[in-house]
C-alpha cells in the first residue's frame, strides 16, 4: 500500500489543470486591499473549495478589509505530544494592489508557459496551491500535527487587520510557511526588509494666482520641498529606501494650491533603524520650508523585518532537502506578513509558493511549470517536519 507521502505527491502531479482552472477564476475577481467584497469574494471561491474537498473552514470577520479564513485540517491519529499538537501554519494573502476593474481590462490568460493577470503570482498563485495542500492531506492524511491555512485581506497595505489575527496564529504555530511568490531564481526568502507607509498631508492658503497671488500659500512648493528632503533619507549602504509614490493637492491651475498630500514608502533592514528613520520623516513633516504652511503626518501600515529566529535554519535545511528542484535562500526589499510570524517567535520561511515576477505590475506572470513541483516540495516538507527536528 502507498505511503500518506507517496498518495500525496501523486495527487498534487494529477491537479495541474485543476490548479489552473482555481487560479483563472481567482484572478479575474476584483480584490484591491479597499475592496473589501472583491476580496470576501475571492474568500468565498476559497471557502467553497476547501468545503469540497472536506477541509472544516473558520471566517474571521473583519470590519473594514476582508475578512480572515482558516481552513483547518485535523492530524487525526498522526497528532502526537508536545510539538506535534502545535499548528503548521499555510499562510497567505487575498488582496492585491490594482484598481478597482483591472481584471476586466487584463484578464487571466496563459502565454507561452506563463500565466498572466493581476496578482496572479503575488499571491493568488500562493493562495491556489495552499488549497489544494490542504485537500491532499485532507483526503490521504499524514500531517504530523494540524493543519492551518490562514488566508488574510489586507496585506498589501500593512494587514493592519490581519496582523493581530496573523501574531495570535503564530504564537502557537510550530512553523509556517507563507506562499508568496518564489523568487525568479526558484529560491525562497529567508531574509525581508521592514516598512513603514505614511502619508503627509499639508495645508496652505488659496489665492488666485495672477490677481492676488502674493497672499496665497503653496501647499504643492512646501510638498516639493518636503519630497526632497525626505529622498535624501535614502541610503543604500544601509539598505534604507524612503520613496513618495504618491503625490496629489491643489484646486485648479490659476489657484495658488491650498492643500497637498504625499505618500510615503519607507524600507529599512535593521529594526534598529526603525525609530531614527521614523523620527526623521516626522521631523521633515513638522519643518516648514514654505512660511504659513502647516503638516501632518499619520502613518498607514507597518511591516517588520523577517529574520531568522530559533528553528529557521532548520525549516529551511529540509525544504531545500526535499524540494525536487534547484532552490535557495535569498533576501528581498519587499514587506510580507512573514516578518509578523517570524516577530512573536514561530520558524517561517516566506516565498515558496509557484515562482513569478514582475509583481505589482501589468507584466505580473507566474511560472506554469513550477505550480505543481512548489506544491510538492510544500507537502514533503510537512510530512518529513519529525524528522527535521521542527
Amino acid at each position: 500500500m502507498s505511503s500518506p507521502e507517496d498518495q500525496i505527491v501523486a495527487w498534487l502531479g494529477s491537479q495541474q489543470g485543476a490548479m489552473l482552472a482555481e487560479l483563472e477564476a481567482m484572478v479575474n475577481i476584483d480584490g484591491g486591499s479597499y475592496d473589501k467584497a472583491g476580496v470576501d469574494a475571492v474568500g468565498a471561491q476559497v471557502s467553497t473549495f476547501l468545503e469540497r474537498h472536506g477541509v472544516k473552514v473558520e471566517t474571521l470577520p473583519q470590519q473594514k478589509h476582508g475578512d480572515c479564513l482558516r481552513g483547518i485540517v485535523d492530524a487525526g491519529g498522526n497528532a502526537g505530544g508536545g510539538n506535534e499538537r502545535r499548528n503548521i501554519v499555510l499562510m497567505g494573502h487575498r488582496d492585491t494592489v490594482f484598481p478597482k476593474g483591472e481584471p476586466q481590462r487584463r484578464p487571466f490568460k496563459i502565454e507561452n508557459g506563463r500565466a498572466y493577470g493581476p496578482g496572479v503570482c503575488d499571491m493568488k498563485a500562493g493562495l491556489v496551491m495552499n488549497m489544494f495542500v490542504l485537500a491532499a492531506f485532507q483526503k490521504f492524511g499524514g500531517a504530523p500535527g494540524p493543519l492551518v491555512g490562514l488566508f488574510t485581506g489586507d496585506e498589501e497595505i500593512g494587514s493592519p487587520e490581519g496582523r493581530p489575527v496573523i501574531e495570535a496564529e503564530a504564537r502557537s504555530a510550530r512553523v509556517v510557511f507563507n506562499s508568496e511568490p518564489g523568487r525568479p531564481s526558484g529560491a525562497v526568502v529567508t531574509g525581508r526588509k521592514g516598512g513603514v507607509f505614511s502619508v503627509i498631508d499639508i495645508t496652505g492658503k488659496a489665492a488666485h494666482s495672477g490677481g492676488n497671488f502674493e497672499a496665497g500659500i503653496s501647499a504643492i512648493e512646501e510638498l516639493a520641498r518636503k519630497v526632497q528632503a525626505l529622498h535624501a533619507l535614502t541610503d543604500l549602504k544601509r539598505g534604507v529606501t524612503v520613496n513618495v509614490g504618491l503625490v496629489s493637492g491643489g484646486q485648479s491651475v490659476n489657484t495658488v494650491a491650498p492643500w497637498a498630500q504625499a505618500q510615503i514608502d519607507l524600507r529599512y533592514v535593521e529594526p534598529a533603524d526603525r525609530d531614527e528613520l521614523v523620527g526623521a520623516i516626522h521631523a521633515i513633516a513638522e519643518k516648514n520650508f514654505v512660511p504659513g504652511t502647516s503638516a501632518k503626518l499619520t502613518i498607514k501600515g507597518e511591516f517588520v523585518p523577517l529574520r531568522k529566529n530559533q528553528g529557521t535554519d532548520a525549516v529551511f535545511a529540509l525544504y531545500k532537502q526535499v524540494a525536487e528542484f534547484e532552490t535557495a535562500g535569498e533576501f528581498s526589499g519587499g514587506c510580507a506578513d512573514s516578518g509578523f510570524t517570524a516577530l512573536v517567535g514561530a520558524p517561517t520561511l516566506c516565498a515558496v509558493g509557484p515562482v513569478g515576477g514582475m509583481a505589482h505590475s501589468p507584466d505580473e506572470y507566474m511560472e506554469v511549470d513550477s505550480f505543481v513541483p512548489r506544491a510538492q516540495a510544500l507537502a514533503r516538507a510537512i510530512l518529513r517536519l519529525d524528522t527535521a527536528g521542527v
